[in-house]
């Protein structure tokens, strides 16, 4: 028993170093595709007049931070990359919030629908957007046959300057719903019941017991979907190409990952070090806005376990 509890005390040293030994292939992996990449970006990002096929380049510096900064377009970018989170993620959960809410009833077809709902997130990006321009079209598109059943005008999406950034969230909207139902509606179904009877037997009406009960219990997990779909919201990229082809019609969507894509393959010869030095500015807004979200949801918790005591 004594040599048992010294051995659980003193593991030989092949028990040590076992469990690193499972996780070598793992840590290579990360290694190689995950941080030599965002340690070779941020290196390149102060690389002046870089050239890709030698190698070389004229200095070591903050010139690619200065030359984007003074770019009108890489203004514009982060503008409207902005403005893209801050109108697509607000609806975006509030619609997923209210539909996987309704899925959450126990009814006969509730896993078509959940079906239904989740489909848009294994087809084709592509596809679904050649879909949504058609939807867009000024003279023949649903969307637009549906205004004007209401009365309302058509509205020319997609060859609009100023309908396009609408057009390009409401597909952005439509796009990030499925996981972020799916997310959801996994976190409605792990509220303990017991908390509806109990509500449903004080008297409490629908919209009470959602307020009071619903949203508070899945605040963690709303908390989640915000902060990944804002990562995702940041990137906003597939969605220009199925719609206009590039950065709309008026070249006014450029955001911040299409102008790194524009200084990389757009341009001749290719600006590797101001792409590089814009993707760094991106991570860091991430990571700045990520953070805020951290906070606000940690204050946001002691707020709700001081009213809970």
């Amino acid at each position: 028993m004594n040599l048992y509890a010294k051995n659980l005390k003193n593991p030989p040293f092949k028990k040590r170093i076992e469990p690193f030994l499972y996780l070598l292939p793992f840590t290579i992996g990360v290694a190689i595709f995950t941080l030599y990449p965002i340690v070779n970006v941020f290196i390149l990002s102060f690389k002046e007049n870089y050239r890709h096929l030698t190698g070389k380049y004229s200095g070591f510096g903050f010139a690619n931070y200065r030359s984007i900064l003074k770019d009108p377009y890489f203004i514009q970018a982060i503008q409207i990359t902005f403005k893209y989170v801050l109108i697509v993620i607000p609806f975006a959960v509030a619609l997923s919030l209210m539909i996987a809410n309704l899925l959450n009833q126990k009814t006969k077809l509730s896993g078509l629908f959940q079906t239904m709902y989740f489909l848009p997130l294994i087809t084709s990006v592509t596809a679904v957007g050649l879909t949504w321009k058609y939807m867009f079209n000024y003279r023949s598109g649903i969307i637009n046959f549906i205004l004007n059943l209401f009365g309302l005008n058509s509205v020319n999406w997609l060859q609009d300057p100023n309908a396009n950034f609408w057009a390009l969230c409401i597909y952005g909207i439509w796009s990030m719903m499925p996981f972020t139902i799916i997310l959801l509606l996994s976190g409605l179904q792990n509220i303990d019941p017991r908390y509806y009877t109990a509500a449903k037997v004080d008297g409490a009406s629908s919209l009470r017991i959602f307020f009071r009960i619903t949203v508070p219990l899945l605040s963690p997990t709303i908390w989640l979907v915000v902060i990944i779909n804002t990562i995702s919201a940041f990137k906003v990229f597939n969605e220009l190409f199925p719609l206009f082809a590039g950065p709309g019609i008026g070249h006014n969507l450029y955001t911040l990952v299409y102008y790194i894509y524009h200084q990389f393959r757009g341009l001749t010869p290719p600006k590797y070090g101001r792409a590089a030095a814009a993707a760094i500015i991106l991570f860091g807004l991430i990571l700045i806005f990520t953070r805020i979200q951290f906070l606000i949801q940690r204050w946001n918790r002691e707020i709700h376990g001081e009213k809970s005591k």
